[in-house]
């Protein structure tokens, strides 16, 4: 298998980025059952290189430049292989001592290396946890955020709960308020726009505060983002946790796409404000070499969570949770159940060093300059959005600025260059117009790679624009 394994990555540049494959090609291929006795090793790796791989979208390829990062790296791959190996369920520290007692390390080292505020760490009253993804985070510090709340006014009061985020917040949020019983009408997606560079403004968060208050709600819960999905864009955390505070609601960041960059002192200012948040989340699983899934969550209070979230059966009592002596994680998360997840994190932290960590997002950054420059250079393109880290958010103009045709344009451009699965690039609509997203930060990503994928862009620009 890391035979296999090694020879996808020797050849990974062969397969179409995208998957070219039609819905419902794979039940065609196999059988409609399982085998009665077993099959030779080799029959399946057969499969596997024959069927499965022509449905894979290649993640990895140094030419994915779609959606966001999504990390993996030798480090990450041997401490997946040690925990698979090792496979403990460690939901309570008795269950695996080592794997909660690494967590809370390596989770400290991580957050020493973002400066982070002492009250997130584990010597406090907080301290950090690996969830699956940032949407179990937002989930988790959303339930704690209410529990902690109706403790105050009373559990009767849930229908007059509101919670509030940009529009241009990750729709987990508004999935983590489905689960939370928030009323779909209480939840403030406030609009953003250009003004701003698509950030949340603390003006019209206020107004809407002043609004919900004097109607008779009770604001309880702010989200704000430190790049967001579509352009990456940051809210100002500052401004927004005074006045979350002023209102004594929860404050939540979600760093999860652009929070490792912040290992660079460069860009650590991004997260400054982030002593007046809650909660604070980011996902090394996508620009932090951690193969997923490894989403950390830092909590100031943990206790706000275990009284949301925990559980004590009598099966699982024994001395060391009797006694409040140890961290019991389940406690921290939604499933009962968890992977020794921080092996890969220790390994990473360990085989990079900071300092090679910072190169490595560095290098992305600077990649993803370089093709900004490239398309500024070109009048029939248009960047729309200021650079903030590694994603250009671009689109072709439409000839005499017949803004009518842009977004057929522009829909034909992504789909011309995707589906010669040379690069993957995906999309975004933001005002109004329908926008190329160029995400840089494949691990195996080159300057190459850059310039061929925008040539691409430039070729299938001509001969789209030759149609017309």
């Amino acid at each position: 298998m890391v035979d296999f394994i090694a020879d996808y990555y020797k050849t990974i540049e062969n397969f179409p980025v995208l998957s070219q494959v039609q819905p419902g090609y794979l039940r065609e291929l196999l059988p409609d059952s399982a085998p009665t006795h077993p099959e030779p090793l080799q029959h399946i790796f057969d499969d596997i290189q024959a069927k499965i791989l022509p449905g894979v979208t290649h993640w990895q390829s140094p030419n994915f430049f779609g959606y966001y990062p999504s990390n993996s790296s030798i480090a990450g791959f041997l401490g997946e292989m040690m925990s698979a190996g090792l496979n403990i369920v460690g939901f309570s520290w008795i269950t695996s001592p080592a794997a909660t007692e690494l967590e809370m390390i390596v989770l400290d080292w991580f957050g020493k290396m973002l400066k982070l505020p002492e009250e997130f760490l584990s010597a406090g009253k907080g301290g950090g946890v690996i969830q699956g993804t940032a949407s179990e985070a937002v989930l988790v510090v959303l339930l704690a955020a209410r529990d902690k709340i109706l403790r105050r006014v009373g559990k009767n009061f849930l229908e007059k709960l509101v919670v509030y985020a940009s529009d241009q917040t990750h729709s987990a949020l508004q999935k983590a308020c489905q689960i939370g019983g928030i009323h779909p009408e209480n939840c403030r997606v406030l609009r953003t726009n250009s003004s701003t560079n698509y950030a949340l403004s603390p003006n019209v968060l206020n107004e809407a505060i002043s609004n919900d208050v004097t109607g008779g709600l009770i604001p309880f819960f702010l989200c704000a983002t430190v790049g967001t999905t579509s352009s990456t864009a940051v809210d100002p955390l500052l401004e927004l946790g005074k006045i979350a505070k002023s209102n004594e609601m929860w404050f939540h960041v979600d760093a999860a796409y652009a929070g490792s960059a912040c290992i660079c002192p460069e860009y650590r200012h991004y997260i400054d404000g982030v002593e007046e948040a809650d909660s604070f989340n980011t996902n090394a699983h996508k620009w932090f070499l951690t193969n997923f899934d490894c989403s950390v969550l830092w909590i100031k209070d943990r206790n706000a969570l275990i009284q949301a979230l925990s559980t004590n059966p009598e099966f699982l009592k024994n001395k060391a949770s009797q006694a409040n002596l140890v961290v019991d994680y389940k406690d921290w998360q939604i499933p009962l159940g968890r992977r020794f997840r921080s092996l890969k994190l220790w390994m990473v932290l360990r085989l990079y060093g900071l300092e090679n960590l910072q190169s490595y997002i560095r290098n992305h950054i600077n990649l993803a300059k370089q093709f900004e420059e490239l398309v500024a250079q070109d009048p029939r393109f248009e960047i729309v959005t200021p650079r903030l880290f590694s994603l250009v958010c671009f689109r072709l103009l439409p000839p005499h600025n017949d803004e009518t045709c842009a977004t057929k344009l522009n829909h034909g451009l992504l789909e011309a260059v995707n589906s010669t699965g040379k690069i993957f690039v995906s999309h975004t609509v933001m005002s109004g117009k329908y926008l190329l997203r160029f995400a840089v930060g494949a691990p195996l990503t080159e300057e190459r790679h850059v310039n061929a994928a925008w040539k691409l862009l430039q070729d299938e620009a001509s001969a789209l624009l030759a149609t017309l």
